[in-house]
């Protein structure tokens, strides 16, 4: 459980890198608002898509195996970007792809740490190992202020340093849990797709959650930037507190879905982020005001992801492994399409409000098509073990 924390930590700290870094960036390299959300976009996306093949091959030389070798393709992906520098929008967007595998390691981790552990405390257990995400705190706090004092590329060789400490961590403490695992192909996938349509619900409603929480960690620097004139220091500590809310919440938002039933939850908190992010697309109150309703929203959108895991075991407890990837990516998606889509609207019409009524509305859609899925959910699935649905 440790060593997963520590690898999902680290990669989720260097996943999000670019996005508290974006202002400095966006500013050496001469790009506008919609450039600049794309920049913080491409990681979330190539994370997303990551995950399926990160995915397959945990299943076939193991968890521990994958991560070490990810970890390996992240840390030379930063050397090369400190030594030689990074210096046009294309090569940014590279740099971005690369730490796309970063992103991937939720296929690692979750695994990793769900495997050793009976369904009835899964919420817990995939919530400890999820809290990883957390390193985005971490980014968020400190990548601003080193890029002022050393220069954003310098931040690229920093970072590396954690990566190396986690890393020899990681390779000597990591164990893969002792039941065997089927190995999956691109085929499994399609099969899971084509044939259960709950693996579509599930992957819809965690881009929403997590789609929410990615999107928003790597957008708010920006935003606040752009509507408040924040410089990127007091964006990135402001960022953090709202994301520092929805990593403490997630271990948290699995202790409460077990408790009171996984939908329960996420229906609560789908109805809290449509009230909180609607309401700050009206900017009332200023800055203050703006960032307490960010701190909120993360924090519920971190439970919805606690919330979300703690119901994929209990119907995909044989193919845990296949459906994280499948899940997880549909997350990177929905945190892409945030992201950009922000950037885009930003660009196109002057304002952010546009896209943050958008984004209530689709997580009011999703509380309204859990009101149909939940009480079929709760029948079919009670008797397949002690935790709640």
């Amino acid at each position: 459980m440790l060593s997963a924390f520590l690898y999902f930590d680290v990669s989720f700290m260097v996943w999000y890198l670019l996005g508290p870094l974006q202002v400095q960036i966006a500013q050496a390299l001469a790009l506008d608002t919609q450039q600049r959300a794309l920049m913080v976009a491409v990681p979330i996306l190539c994370g997303a898509v990551l995950r399926l093949f990160l995915g397959l091959l945990a299943d076939r030389i193991g968890a521990k195996r994958t991560g070490v070798l990810a970890q390996v393709v992240v840390i030379a992906s930063l050397l090369v970007a400190w030594r030689l520098g990074v210096h046009s929008f294309g090569q940014v967007l590279l740099l971005g792809a690369m730490l796309g595998v970063a992103g991937a390691s939720f296929a690692v981790a979750l695994p990793l740490a769900s495997r050793w552990y009976p369904a009835e405390h899964q919420g817990t257990a995939m919530g400890i190992a999820g809290a990883g995400n957390s390193g985005t705190v971490f980014a968020a706090l400190f990548a601003p202020v080193l890029a002022t004092a050393f220069g954003f590329q310098n931040v690229f060789g920093l970072a590396v340093i954690p990566l190396l400490v986690v890393l020899a961590i990681f390779a000597a403490c990591a164990k893969d849990a002792p039941a065997p695992v089927a190995r999956k192909s691109l085929g499994d996938y399609g099969r899971v797709l084509v044939g259960n349509r709950d693996s579509w619900w599930f992957m819809f409603f965690y881009a929403i959650t997590f789609g929410g929480f990615a999107g928003f960690a790597s957008a708010l620097p920006g935003y606040f930037h752009d509507q408040f004139g924040f410089e990127p220091k007091i964006a990135g500590w402001a960022t953090a507190a709202c994301v520092l809310a929805g990593s403490v919440m997630r271990p948290l938002g699995g202790v409460v879905a077990d408790r009171i039933g996984g939908t329960r939850s996420l229906q609560m908190v789908y109805l809290a982020v449509t009230v909180l992010v609607a309401t700050a697309a009206l900017g009332i109150g200023g800055a203050g005001a703006t960032v307490a309703l960010f701190v909120l929203t993360l924090l519920c959108l971190g439970a919805g992801n606690g919330a979300v895991f703690q119901l994929v075991p209990q119907r995909f407890g044989a193919e845990i492994g296949l459906m994280t990837g499948l899940i997880g990516m549909a997350g990177g998606v929905g945190g892409f399409l945030l992201a950009a889509g922000l950037g885009v609207v930003k660009q196109q019409l002057g304002s952010y409000a546009v896209g943050l009524w958008l984004f209530a509305a689709v997580t009011l859609a999703a509380s309204l098509c859990l009101v149909g899925v939940k009480q079929r959910w709760r029948l079919h699935w009670a008797p397949l073990g002690a935790a709640r649905v």
